[in-house]
């Protein structure tokens, strides 16, 4: 059997940092179809999982691919799959199956150019909104956001720990410029490693509801094959897992499913703020976009300009408390995004119109540079 834990440092691209953050984080079953510019940590996967006593599938479409890690999760085994755009299309349906029924799986999306077939080699941060909204109904989900390889590590593991401690299909919402990107990655001793297991039953199996909630509004998970007796469904439930399909069962499962997330918010979003203590003008970024957003807001620094960066490594759910607190110091927010405006709009709604928000959109596959966001900043300058 080889290590499931790589100790050292290595130089990898970002798609074999997230393989092997997965592998890390205790992941033993894969199932996925090929998508660029995914198709990296399937392969990478395929080859390492004998290696550790894992299982990988190449499934024939991106629905099956969905379907098959919640079973897995189901049956007790850490679950993954990659995709990209128009796959993470097809999984939408099967997304919502698993908040419904509360299945702790890891699915990575490496963005790419949209809508569509779009631009299949090259950057962009489109799925945003998709990936908190993506199926239907009213949910919460966890989605994180890698600025380089080594956060691909970190983060794939965090996303892991943070699927089984809330019992929520999270999302690695990469890109392709990270994903292709190559950097130096540093993989702790595996005792280092924080490692996060689904809470169990404390109770006999005859006593045992699948679906009834702690105090904290996460139900203990028991799996297939523990001797308890399993029963869950897509369908509106109570806390036996028997469809209930009463607008007072509806009402009281879906609160919980999104206070279970919402009340927990400050200790599940995570943000990295730098120059903020007296900031005026505050950049807010994410993913592949956040190094040049940092080093934009330098720039600005060195010319006197009381520029901050917040970087938000958590993108759902969104770092409302974190936004409204500056705006009530800052004059703007410069929002720069490979999209024509997804956070920039949660930027501005939390803003509450005590500060401006400004939107430095791109598209067309290539980076937004340094310079280009500092011009940005120079702009809004006396304002």
């Amino acid at each position: 059997m080889g290590k499931a834990v790589l100790t050292g440092r290595h130089f990898w691209y970002g798609n074999i940092a997230i393989a092997e953050g997965a592998i890390a984080a205790g992941c033993r079953f894969f199932a996925g179809y090929p998508i660029t510019p995914a198709s990296e940590i399937a392969e990478h996967i395929s080859r390492r999982f004998p290696e550790v006593g894992g299982i990988f599938v190449q499934f024939e479409d991106e629905l099956a691919s969905m379907a098959a890690i919640l079973g897995a999760s189901w049956a007790g085994v850490k679950s993954m799959t990659a995709t990209s755009g128009p796959g993470f299309s097809l999984m939408m349906e099967n997304i919502g199956l698993g908040v419904m029924m509360e299945v702790p799986v890891v699915v990575v999306d490496v963005q790419r150019g949209a809508p569509s077939t779009g631009l299949p080699t090259l950057t962009a941060q489109g799925d945003v909104m998709q990936a908190k909204w993506g199926s239907h109904g009213q949910y919460e989900i966890i989605a994180l956001s890698p600025e380089s390889p080594q956060e691909a590590f970190d983060l794939t593991i965090r996303c892991f720990n943070l699927a089984e401690k809330y019992r929520v299909p999270t999302i690695l919402l990469a890109s392709e410029s990270v994903c292709h990107s190559a950097g130096k990655v540093v993989v702790p001793p595996e005792e280092e490693i924080e490692i996060v297991y689904r809470k169990k039953p404390s109770v006999p199996p005859d006593e045992y509801l699948p679906y009834k909630p702690d105090e904290d509004l996460i139900p203990p998970m028991a799996c297939a094959g523990e001797g308890y007796s399993i029963k869950t469904t897509g369908l509106t439930h109570d806390e036996r897992g028997y469809p209930d399909t009463t607008p007072e069962a509806q009402e009281k499962l879906v609160k919980r499913l999104n206070d279970k997330i919402r009340m927990h918010r400050e200790e599940i979003v995570e943000v990295e703020e730098d120059f903020m203590d007296d900031a005026e003008i505050a950049v807010v970024s994410y993913g592949q976009v956040s190094r040049p957003a940092k080093r934009a807001v330098k720039m600005a620094r060195e010319e006197g300009i009381k520029a901050g960066s917040i970087r938000l490594i958590t993108v759902w759910p969104f770092a409302e408390h974190i936004i409204r607190k500056w705006a009530k110091q800052v004059d703007f927010f410069v929002v720069p995004e490979l999209n024509y405006g997804q956070i920039y709009l949660e930027v501005k709604r939390e803003a509450c119109g005590n500060a401006e928000t400004i939107l430095v959109p791109r598209m067309g596959g290539r980076l937004i540079t340094p310079e280009e966001i500092y011009h940005e900043i120079k702009k809004v300058v006396g304002r």
